[in-house]
């Protein structure tokens, strides 16, 4: 085996654990979606165009609520610019790799994949970019199309799915499980509390916009913290 398929399985045994909230998430977002109004043909375009969870669950709720639809993109928007942040932290793992290759691999940066990519990045520095490249496509060779079938389920079956089965767990445990490993230096615990402390304080704000100020201020008390420390070294 070469070693860029030997990278390949490693994503895709590494990415194993997300299948168990993945297929419930997207089931759930199919669900929600249905429910929302929005066609199974939206619902399961609406997947494939954006493979986003969190800013598509933001963008079904805003539409149900009857939000302006700048209201309802600038939301989605905004909720996908940690996908900006993701892109600038894992792009000098990715030096010598073609343009093409690293704008292809843009469709597939989501939060597992960024999570699990970055983390075997920072653990195993030598490998080769196309090894990392590898990698990262496995990370989603499953979980992709589990996103797309679980949100054709829920699209098509809708109601029918027993509301005891609580697809609703999905949700917290997939960002607990990729936010947790995360907070590794004290910018990263106060952002974190920033943003939890501040979307509660919010929330009676409408069309969830409280969710996006918060998500502003955590970043700038993170990198507020970051700056000092810097400070404290020299």
């Amino acid at each position: 085996m070469t070693t860029t398929k030997r990278a390949l399985m490693l994503g895709i045994r590494d990415s194993l654990p997300f299948i168990v909230v993945v297929v419930p998430f997207a089931i759930l977002f199919g669900v929600v979606a249905s429910e929302t109004g929005l066609s199974a043909a939206q619902t399961i375009v609406f997947s494939f165009a954006v493979i986003a969870g969190a800013a598509q669950f933001a963008a079904v709720q805003l539409i149900a609520e009857n939000a302006p639809v700048l209201i309802v993109v600038a939301t989605a928007l905004a909720v996908n610019l940690r996908m900006a942040m993701y892109s600038a932290s894992i792009a000098p793992y990715l030096r010598g790799v073609p343009l093409w290759k690293r704008a292809a691999m843009s469709y597939l940066l989501v939060d597992q994949s960024y999570a699990i990519g970055l983390a075997k990045f920072e653990s195993t520095p030598d490998m080769t970019p196309p090894e990392r490249v590898a990698y990262f496509v496995g990370t989603m060779v499953l979980n992709m199309p589990l996103w797309y079938g679980g949100t054709v389920v829920g699209a098509l079956l809708g109601s029918r799915i027993p509301p005891e089965y609580a697809l609703d767990f999905a949700v917290p445990i997939t960002f607990l499980a990729l936010v947790g490993p995360m907070l590794k230096t004290a910018a990263h615990v106060l952002a974190a509390l920033t943003s939890v402390v501040l979307a509660l304080l919010l929330a009676f704000i409408p069309y969830n916009l409280g969710l996006m100020l918060a998500a502003v201020a955590a970043m700038m008390v993170g990198a507020q913290v970051e700056l000092m420390l810097e400070r404290r070294k020299l």
